[in-house]
């Protein structure tokens, strides 16, 4: 199977944020898929997440959640079949991984992987640059108009938003490298 054959499937989360006596917990999920070169438009998935407890005000200044806005949501556990369906059998994409990897620990033995860490990757492909962040990679890479228009009116730090923007990030580095024809095993990190 070749990169232009496989489906990545990005994740992101957005958090609570840490507190004293509390663990972080995530707020939000999105979700979305790319086969080869292309967006698929119709995997995009975006859900708030409730997490029993509050969320920080530094948490909230970054994305903007506030605790009300989660009351009605599901917890994380309940979309459990989401998770499932959107990440198993895929290359899973995220943005510093660790924080995905972390959250998905509420479904032992889930199995999703492997895993492509666009920090990492974007480090290794773009050495240099001022800023790694999946904000500045968009301006830099020249992104920033397709992000927007998949993902109409949503911005950085809505988990939607930052899963597609991995997606990009991984789409640019695999053009730019030439891998289209190459086994998913040829992207680094």
């Amino acid at each position: 199977m070749t990169i232009s054959d496989t489906i990545f499937a990005a994740i992101d989360f957005e958090s609570a944020g840490e507190a004293p006596g509390q663990t972080d917990a995530p707020v939000q999920a999105g979700m979305a898929c790319m086969k080869g070169p292309e967006m698929m438009v119709d995997t995009f998935f975006r859900s708030y997440l409730n997490p029993r407890r509050s969320v920080t005000w530094a948490a909230r200044r970054v994305h903007g959640i506030t605790t009300e806005q989660l009351h009605c949501a599901p917890e994380m556990s309940a979309l459990w079949p989401e998770f499932r369906n959107r990440l198993a059998g895929r290359v899973v994409v995220a943005h510093s991984a660790g924080t995905e990897k972390r959250f998905l620990r509420l479904f032992p033995v889930h199995g999703f992987g492997p895993w492509v860490d666009t920090l990492t990757l974007a480090r290794r492909a773009w050495p240099g640059l001022p800023d790694y962040s999946l904000e500045a990679l968009a301006e830099a890479l020249g992104f920033s108009l397709e992000l927007d228009a998949l993902c109409p009116r949503l911005k950085f730090h809505d988990a939607l938003y930052d899963a597609v923007a991995s997606l990009l990030v991984l789409r640019t580095f695999v053009h730019a490298a030439g891998l289209w024809d190459h086994p998913p095993g040829a992207i680094p990190g």
